[in-house]
């Protein structure tokens, strides 16, 4: 069985940093694609970045938060991380980190297959 869960979501300032975690376990994390989602009130869950199987040499963003956040990985110790700078209040949201059976970098719910539980990240003005 394949569990995902993150770590790491609070409270904090506009301006603020703060780092995800996410932990896979039940497969092999190093030949995963992996991503980072979120979703803020009202709002649909949308995709963030998404990072490469292997060494995680491909990554891909959305413009909203290009060169904000950098996703990495760490095959060691089957974890994923969501580094996030200069925090707004518009990326309140809960943040969900999922794993996918394709083989290249996948950017739509529908791509994968496994997910987290989710955690909150709150930005305030």
């Amino acid at each position: 069985q394949v569990q995902l869960v993150e770590s790491g979501g609070r409270s904090v300032l506009a301006g603020d940093s703060l780092r995800l975690s996410c932990t896979v376990s039940g497969r092999t994390f190093s030949t995963s694609v992996l991503g980072w989602f979120r979703r803020s009130p009202g709002n649909e869950r949308e995709f963030i970045t998404a990072i490469s199987r292997g060494d995680g040499g491909s990554r891909i963003y959305v413009d909203s938060v290009k060169d904000r956040f950098t996703i990495s990985r760490n095959n060691a110790n089957n974890t994923m991380y969501l580094q996030m700078t200069n925090l707004k209040p518009e990326d309140t949201a809960v943040y969900y980190c999922a794993a996918t059976r394709k083989t290249s970098l996948a950017t739509r719910n529908q791509d994968y297959d496994y997910w987290g539980q989710g955690t909150q990240v709150t930005v305030s003005s």
